[in-house]
C-alpha cells in the first residue's frame, strides 16, 4: 500500500487564551496542500521501519509512525507490518508533515487489516498523537478550534489560485513560538474571516504565531514581504513557522535564491 500524506497550510491562526492543562486555546483554517511525503505500509513477519529523504533527528521509537503503529496495535491487537516513510515536508516548517504521516499511518491501518473504523474513532485516535493529526484524517478544508483537535467543515475553495510556498531553512520549534506569544485582538473569528472575500484577508487574516517569529527571525518577515511586492493577494506564515506562503491569482515565478536549504514550490491548486 503507497499512501501520499500531504503538507497543510494554516489560514490565519489565533491564540485565545492558555488554557488550565496548558495547552493554548487556538482557531484556525487549515486546508490540505498537494505538496507530499511517500508512505509505504506492507503486512510484516516483524515490525519495521525504515526512514528515507530528509532525515529526522531522534530517537526512532519517538517518531510519530511508530507511536501510531503502537497505538493501532495496542487498541486493535493488529500483526506486525513494515514501513517506509520518505520524508519529504520539512520539520518544523509549520506544514504539519509528521502530523499527516502519523494519521496515514492509522487510516493505513484501517484500510489494511479490514477495521472498518469511523472517521470518528480515527480522529479520536489520531487526537492521542499530536493536535494536528486528527485533521488529516478526512483531509478537507476544516476551521479546527481547541488545540486543534476540534474539526467543523469551512466552504474554503481555493480552486484554481496559485500557491507559492517558501522555506529557507530556519527551523521554528513549537515551544520556541508559543514562549512569546501574543493573545488574538482581531474582533472577527477566523472562520468569519475566511468566507468573505480573499481581497479582505491581507487586512484581516491574522496569524497571531507571526508577531513572535518575525521578530526572532526578520528575515521570514523579508520572505512575506517579497510575496506580496510579487502580487500576493494574501502572504502568511504558516502555523508556528517556518514556512510561508502567498496566494496568486496568476502564476508567479520562481524568485527566491537556490540555496541548498531553501524550498520554492508553486502549486496550482
Amino acid at each position: 500500500m503507497i499512501l501520499f500524506p500531504p503538507a497543510k497550510i494554516n489560514l490565519g491562526l489565533h491564540i485565545l487564551n492558555k488554557r488550565n492543562d496548558g495547552f493554548h486555546e487556538l482557531e484556525t483554517a487549515m486546508i490540505p496542500i498537494p505538496f507530499t511525503d511517500i508512505l509505504e505500509i506492507l503486512p510484516a513477519d516483524k515490525f519495521e521501519f525504515i526512514l528515507s529523504g530528509i532525515p529526522i533527528p531522534g530517537d526512532i521509537d519517538s517518531n510519530l509512525c511508530v507511536k501510531a503503529y503502537l497505538l493501532m496495535k495496542e487498541k486493535y491487537n493488529i500483526s506486525p507490518i513494515y514501513i517506509h516513510l520518505k520524508k519529504i515536508i520539512p520539520m518544523g516548517g509549520g506544514l504539519g508533515g509528521g502530523s499527516a504521516d502519523a494519521s496515514y499511518i492509522l487510516t493505513g491501518i484501517n484500510t489494511l487489516f479490514n477495521l472498518n473504523l469511523s472517521n470518528q474513532v480515527l480522529e479520536e485516535l489520531a487526537s492521542q498523537l499530536g493536535s494536528d493529526c486528527p485533521f488529516f484524517i478526512q483531509n478537507t478544508p476544516q476551521i479546527a478550534k481547541g488545540r486543534g483537535e476540534i474539526l467543523s467543515k469551512t466552504p474554503i475553495d481555493l480552486t484554481g489560485y496559485y500557491l507559492k510556498i517558501v522555506n529557507i531553512g530556519i527551523h521554528v520549534g513549537t515551544k520556541e513560538a508559543f514562549a512569546g506569544a501574543q493573545f488574538s485582538k482581531n474582533s472577527k473569528t477566523v472562520s468569519e474571516i475566511v468566507t468573505q472575500p480573499i481581497s479582505t484577508w491581507k487586512s484581516e487574516l491574522e496569524n497571531d504565531f507571526e508577531k513572535t517569529v518575525f521578530r526572532i527571525y526578520p528575515d521570514l518577515l523579508e520572505v512575506k514581504e517579497k510575496l506580496y511586492k510579487e502580487g500576493a493577494i494574501y502572504a502568511s506564515m504558516s502555523g508556528s513557522g517556518s514556512t510561508v506562503f502567498g496566494i496568486f491569482e496568476k502564476e508567479p515565478n520562481k524568485s527566491f535564491n537556490t540555496e541548498k536549504e531553501t524550498i520554492e514550490l508553486i502549486i496550482r491548486l
